[in-house]
């Protein structure tokens, strides 16, 4: 029942998974993990020039200005050709030319009551067995690439597995849009914003510009690098262009419904509210009305995936016996729909102390689909959303607030198995923070008592299985993750986490198995050093990572951590911080401060993140008239304790400065 201090199902990991929406099946298709080809394992080629002249070439056939192209391209693939694999909705190539219809018909399918990639068998899946949709059903936004085919006579197939003729048939596509759009094929870029706009397949014209303004963006501030094929790509900076905005008038794309948004001017926002309903047996959904941040802070802000396409996860958030969650963005133009205010406390990290202080943000995306990639777009608007949103609640910019739904912590010890692992070890978190302004950067010298873990995206590929590739590795590919060994050796034991397997069985290399992982952004006390590999604390073990010192995996860092006080053999760890039973008022059932299986052992550090009182926000009727926050006196610290972020007593302990 909502109102038991011991069972409410909001403090559970699986409440969204422990509702089955009504009508999932029966809702829009949604897009199953789109696999393709495997990603090039990123060796340079003897032509690494030659992607560049094939830009330069559909420029000139199709009178598309060289840098209107490469900026279009940039901001969908950042050049990539991913070796031919669909993006998450059915994109191919470095133009993302769209054919979702065939990735789906060629992607497995899975049947209702499959495990979620998520890892969470409580859970009801987001990607039911479903039809692969008719043309007529998918938006014109997921079909590019059979647009392009009519439009150069190109094969399908090898627009799909061809980079060259991919960037053709996107320059193609331009063309045609600045064609309906009665402008001419100008060799100046500043005339193409239009065409640009179009480009997006956006619906509404807030989404399209917004779009456009960042291609012009990365236009003005020039662009370079190595493709994942080894191609070498220039983007000459234009940093006085001014585009002809007023053309998008001509593209008569009607306005988004964006009354009421939360969002920064610099994205395109809807307004698609989750329903605060009441229906029998004093149960309600899908969230909590609050007074955020007056009557509680926001800490926190947590990344997800939706393991869902955009038409179908936007009926679940709106059914009131599923879950919800703040804001969802859509992979293939970055524009985002808001579900829950502020204010109030949405249901998504299945941890209620962290829902309480935290704003959930949903990417269109699949954890276990890692040939399954993201666009630059949807990256960027991520990052313009949470700039904004950490600016107005003042939540600072780094691992330990922004959190992923992986990091979050378990609250009690029979939580811990059934937590969730999204968005997992393919979201880009090093690109992430370089655009959210706050780049991972060394801090300290060689002796720095920390590191921040800090791979190359590209070329880390540690091997994961458990992916949508039944009874297969999953494929190679760049990876934020590092893993964990018991000793500086990778024939020795992955490290074992007594929370997730109780009974001391073996961590795996189960893409949603986070045992024995850390993450980029992730700082962790040193613990040792030998030859090319470095040792952390890590839930109370000394823990070995691969860190060769000519293609390091981690970066020297200073900063704030914590040991047991003088004379404490060790001390406990919890997943949420609540108060001391003395600060609950009457009327409002007392939460067991009941501590994690883990103990922080003396002479071991833990990197801190916050510094906190005891909290909790007490909502269990549909009526706010009982709702209260409790603050107590007790205070805790958040540290980095394993792959995921834990709790400890400032009472517990000793803060310490570790050296630069």
């Amino acid at each position: 029942m909502r109102g038991s201090a011991t069972t409410d199902p909001r403090t559970m990991p699986g409440r969204r998974s422990a509702r089955t929406a009504a009508g999932v099946v029966a809702s829009a298709a949604l897009l199953l993990p789109l696999l393709g080809g495997t990603p090039s394992a990123g060796a340079a080629t003897d032509d690494t020039g030659r992607l560049q002249r094939a830009f330069a070439s559909a420029s000139t056939e199709y009178h598309v200005p060289l840098s209107v192209l490469l900026g279009v391209s940039y901001l969908q693939s950042r050049w990539d050709g991913h070796g031919g694999a669909p993006s998450v909705t059915g994109g191919y190539g470095p133009m993302h030319l769209t054919d979702a219809r065939t990735a789906l018909a060629s992607a497995p399918h899975h049947t209702e009551g499959s495990e979620d990639a998520r890892g969470d068998d409580a859970r009801a899946a987001l990607r039911p067995e479903a039809e692969v949709p008719s043309d007529s059903a998918l938006p014109a936004r997921l079909k590019t690439l059979p647009r392009a085919a009519g439009l150069t006579g190109i094969p399908a197939e090898r627009l799909r597995e061809d980079e060259s003729a991919n960037i053709a048939g996107g320059a193609a596509l331009l063309a045609a849009a600045q064609k309906k759009l009665g402008e001419p094929l100008s060799g100046d870029p500043a005339d193409w914003y239009g065409a640009v706009a179009r480009y997006s397949g956006a619906d509404d014209s807030a989404t399209a510009a917004a779009y456009a303004d960042d291609v012009y963006n990365v236009i003005r501030s020039g662009e370079r690098r190595t493709t994942d094929s080894g191609q070498r790509i220039v983007l000459a900076a234009r940093p006085g262009i001014a585009p002809q905005k007023a053309q998008l008038t001509r593209a008569a794309l009607p306005p988004a419904s964006a009354t009421g948004t939360e969002c920064p001017a610099s994205v395109a926002c809807e307004w698609v509210p989750a329903p605060y309903e009441e229906f029998g047996g004093d149960d309600y959904g899908n969230h909590d009305l609050g007074d955020r941040p007056k009557a509680q802070s926001i800490r926190y802000i947590v990344i997800h995936d939706t393991e869902g396409n955009w038409d179908g996860v936007l009926n679940l958030i709106q059914d009131p016996t599923y879950v919800s969650w703040n804001y969802t963005l859509r992979s293939t133009d970055g524009h985002i729909a808001q579900h829950v205010k502020a204010k109030d406390v949405a249901w998504h990290a299945g941890n209620w102390y962290i829902n309480a202080k935290s704003i959930g943000l949903e990417h269109e995306g699949f954890l276990a689909s890692p040939d399954a990639w993201y666009t630059e777009a949807m990256y960027r608007s991520s990052a313009r959303l949470v700039k904004y949103l950490a600016r107005k609640y003042d939540i600072p910019l780094d691992r330990q607030h922004i959190l992923g739904h992986d990091t979050v912590p378990g609250t009690t010890t029979p939580n811990i198995p059934g937590m969730h692992t999204d968005p997992g070890p393919y979201w880009d978190w090093r690109h992430y923070f370089k655009l959210l302004g706050h780049p991972f950067q060394p801090s300290a010298g060689k002796k720095g008592g920390l590191v921040t873990i800090r791979p190359d995206y590209a070329a880390n590929r540690p091997e994961y299985t458990g992916c949508v590739t039944s009874g297969k590795p999953c494929a190679a590919h760049g990876s934020s993750e590092v893993r964990l060994y018991s000793q500086p050796d990778t024939s020795s034991p992955l490290i074992k986490d007594i929370g997730l397997r109780p009974d001391g069985g073996p961590s795996t290399t189960d893409v949603n198995d986070v045992a024995s992982r850390v993450e980029t952004g992730q700082q962790y006390a040193v613990a040792d050093r030998q030859g090319d590999w470095t040792a952390i604390w890590y839930l109370g073990q000394k823990a070995w990572f691969q860190n060769p010192a000519k293609k390091p995996t981690a970066v020297n860092a200073a900063g704030t951590v914590v040991t047991p006080k003088a004379g404490l053999d060790s001390v406990p760890v919890y997943g949420r911080a609540y108060p001391e039973e003395g600060a609950y008022p009457a009327g409002v059932p007392v939460q067991a401060v009941s501590p994690l299986p883990y103990k922080l052992l003396a002479g071991q550090r833990y990197v801190v993140g916050d510094l906190l009182p005891g909290e909790y926000y007490y909502s269990a009727t549909f009526t706010t008239d009982s709702h209260r926050v409790v603050v107590g006196k007790d205070m805790y610290y958040e540290v980095q304790f394993g792959h995921r972020v834990a709790f400890v007593r400032a009472a517990d302990v000793q803060v310490e400065r570790s050296s630069r």
